[in-house]
């Protein structure tokens, strides 16, 4: 259990620039604190002793300012910064390495008592504000970014935004530490800038084209 617990504390001195020492991690960061209440209430839960769950996961929310379903799964060195407004459903599963900021859901669409929650791959970065809803995977080495709204599958080493989110970015998988600055996420709106002057080009080369065609039938008709 303290070789957990010592190594959810190095996962914050990794992503966490702002961390100074093991104290300050100790006391001071909720989303360790919500991580460590969540294991006690997830082991209850999968002894049957149902209510005990949630009042500790209840708790943990009163304290913590996250929402963690006791039936949640979640792997190892997950980091939550900052924390506030975090909530994670009861058929979630969060692979190893993941780093989610607040505000986050991992929600889902439907009633039905059947796994409604998505599952996170391995060294997933989730940016504030996002909504991933729904039964479907997002797949290891993704980057989700801050407000988007996914409402389908990820594709392995893919970057996500918008609403709906959209993949604007695949590619290869990365190094084994994951990029975490906020410039190593994709621009929406360059993105979208970039796809315009494709268009442009694009439609440029077809005026050329039917000009040229436009010039050769004219010198033919001169010609008969």
């Amino acid at each position: 259990m303290f070789a957990r617990m010592k190594e959810d504390i190095s996962s914050v001195f990794e992503r966490d620039p702002a961390a100074r020492n093991a104290l300050e991690v100790l006391f001071c960061y909720p989303g360790i604190h919500a991580i460590w209440l969540h294991r006690i209430a997830h082991w209850f839960w999968n002894h049957k002793a149902l209510f005990i769950a949630r009042l500790i996961s209840q708790t943990g929310r009163f304290l913590t300012g996250v929402e963690i379903h006791p039936g949640a799964k979640i792997g190892r060195k997950f980091f939550i910064d900052h924390g506030m407004g975090v909530v994670i459903g009861e058929t979630a599963e969060i692979g190893d390495n993941v780093t989610m900021y607040h505000d986050v859901t991992l929600g889902g669409v439907t009633w039905d008592k059947v796994k409604r929650h998505p599952t996170i791959g391995n060294n997933v970065v989730i940016g504030s504000g996002a909504k991933i809803l729904g039964p479907f995977s997002v797949g290891d080495n993704s980057k989700i970014g801050s407000n988007s709204v996914v409402v389908k599958e990820v594709p392995p080493n893919s970057s996500v935004v918008g609403i709906p989110g959209r993949v604007v970015m695949a590619g290869d998988a990365p190094s084994e530490k994951p990029d975490l600055q906020h410039d190593a996420m994709p621009d929406p709106e360059a993105k979208a800038i970039s796809c315009l002057f494709d268009q442009i080009h694009a439609l440029d080369k077809k005026y050329q084209t039917l000009l040229t065609e436009y010039e050769k039938l004219k010198e033919e008709l001169q010609v008969k």
